[in-house]
């Protein structure tokens, strides 16, 4: 496999034949992707995607995780008009997913939450290790789910699951995430790498005007709830929520920490 990456440190892109693979984060934080990061991500997928001899795309995590959505210490002190940016980053990630042309497959370790699921959720299959976790929990965080955040989980769960998951913030196993329709088939941890690497070559292996129509097919089945989505942009934060929950949960994060390891007994 022969690697080009991408500029920046946090999204690299690899090619092994017609599949090429999108790597996420550095294994910090979660592979939690700053704003930057996720226009980067857009970039990159949209030049994948112009790339005729491009058959399948896979995007996974870096080390033994997906993705935790968003950086927070991002927002520490910024204005209203670079937070609502970073999120137009992440859905101009999302949507040039579902613009690629090609099938986009998530491989999913450890957890996707937050904008991490909706990166996963923007795929068109999604493969869970058996230990991974996928969900939203951006309520507690003063963080409004906008319409094609809850688009998305619609399409895959039905309304009644996507409420649920919304006003929780849940975050549920692999096996719950195919039972609602949310993942696509739940892997030993073990076997993930094969089984994605798998199903992959077998999409590869078919002729690609089909697979590129089959994709414009279920593009255009869903053409409408997208549409009525882009069509009702919202604030992305209750600001003042939203700063009392970033500065609490880096605040947790910063005493964990600092609390020692346990001495063996």
């Amino acid at each position: 496999m022969t690697s080009v990456p991408a500029p920046g440190p946090v999204i690299a892109t690899s090619w092994s034949g017609a599949v090429a693979e999108i790597r996420i984060g550095d294994g910090s934080r979660r592979n939690a992707l700053p704003g930057r990061a996720w226009a980067q991500l857009a970039r990159q997928v949209g030049e994948l995607g112009e790339t005729r001899s491009l058959r399948v795309l896979v995007i996974r995590g870096h080390g033994d995780t997906f993705c935790a959505g968003s950086n927070m210490t991002d927002w520490v002190d910024a204005d209203s008009g670079y937070v609502e940016e970073s999120f137009a980053h992440m859905e101009a990630a999302f949507t040039a997913i579902e613009d690629c042309p090609v099938p986009v497959i998530a491989e999913i370790r450890g957890v996707a939450a937050g904008a991490g699921c909706q990166l996963a959720l923007a795929c068109d299959l999604r493969f869970m290790a058996d230990s991974a976790r996928i969900g939203m929990p951006i309520a507690r965080l003063g963080i409004l789910a906008s319409p094609a955040f809850a688009a998305r989980m619609v399409a895959l769960a039905g309304p009644a699951a996507a409420r649920e998951l919304l006003y929780t913030g849940r975050l549920v196993d692999a096996r719950t995430a195919v039972d609602l329709g949310l993942a696509d088939d739940s892997v030993p941890e073990e076997h993930l790498a094969a089984h994605t690497s798998g199903l992959a070559a077998a999409v590869a292996e078919q002729p690609p005007a089909a697979i590129r129509a089959a994709k414009l097919a279920v593009a255009a089945a869903l053409a409408p709830q997208r549409e009525a989505a882009a069509a009702n942009p919202r604030p992305a934060v209750a600001r003042s929520d939203f700063d009392r929950a970033i500065a609490a949960f880096l605040g947790q994060r910063s005493a964990a920490a600092a609390v020692p390891p346990a001495a063996p007994p």
